[in-house]
């Protein structure tokens, strides 16, 4: 892929700067904490809507406290100045109502990734979805049907020109999330089951992390992955 106008290089070193939605999140916390250790990463802007935890704190990293999710005007210089977005941002289908859900999965991200083309095409945008997700839209639960509608939209509507799609399963923290909800948490020792007896179902946070990671330093020919890709 051909690097965007706005990337330069640095003794060689690609030098990047990207910005994280979801941050607050368990694996959108990960991503920040590997993008602020990594060399090729010059600066992190995380956009929330509440403060971020107190213990990510670096001189590479920014946060930008936002409230609208569905008007990102006050952002476009932003968007304008940094090379990478990677989105985080979701909630369990469990946590709200369907239109809620529909929201913040579908229409949140859509809502950005077209801002962010106005200003700044050919920024990579990482979307992380999930194993389950409905490229053909009809299946019977709401998650996999949204997160499939989303996946179509960002390539269809958005106007973006390089667009990752991850699709992890079961992801196993190195630190379980306190914000997680509790049936997600007497999930993980299954997941520790899994990593021995079906490997392709899980991912490490950490894994998954440096994954998103090389994506946004180096794009990829393909453009979707699912759990097993990423591993």
């Amino acid at each position: 892929h051909a690097q965007s106008e706005m990337t330069k290089f640095v003794d060689d070193m690609l030098i990047m700067k990207i910005i994280i939605f979801g941050a607050n999140g368990a694996v959108g916390s990960e991503c920040v904490r590997q993008a602020i250790t990594d060399k090729n990463v010059e600066h992190v802007t995380t956009i929330t809507r509440r403060p971020l935890d107190k213990n990510i704190i670096s001189d590479k990293h920014t946060n930008v406290i936002h409230t609208d999710f569905l008007d990102y005007t006050p952002l476009l210089n932003l968007f304008e100045n940094h090379q990478a977005c990677i989105w985080a941002l979701g909630i369990s289908q469990n946590a709200v109502n369907e239109t809620e859900y529909i929201k913040i999965t579908h229409d949140y991200t859509l809502a950005a990734a077209k801002s962010i083309a106005n200003v700044n095409p050919t920024m990579r945008f990482i979307f992380i979805s999930g194993m389950g997700a409905d490229s053909t839209e009809q299946s019977r639960f709401l998650f996999g049907r949204i997160k499939g509608k989303t996946e179509n939209d960002l390539v269809k509507e958005s106007g973006l020109k390089e667009i990752y799609t991850v699709r992890p399963a079961g992801i196993i923290f190195t630190e379980q999330p306190s914000n997680k909800p509790w049936y997600e948490r007497a999930f993980t020792p299954a997941l520790h089951v899994f990593k021995v007896i079906k490997p392709a179902w899980v991912i490490t946070a950490i894994g998954l992390s440096r994954t998103i990671l090389y994506l946004v330093k180096n794009g990829h020919h393909a453009t979707l992955f699912e759990n097993q890709d990423l591993r």
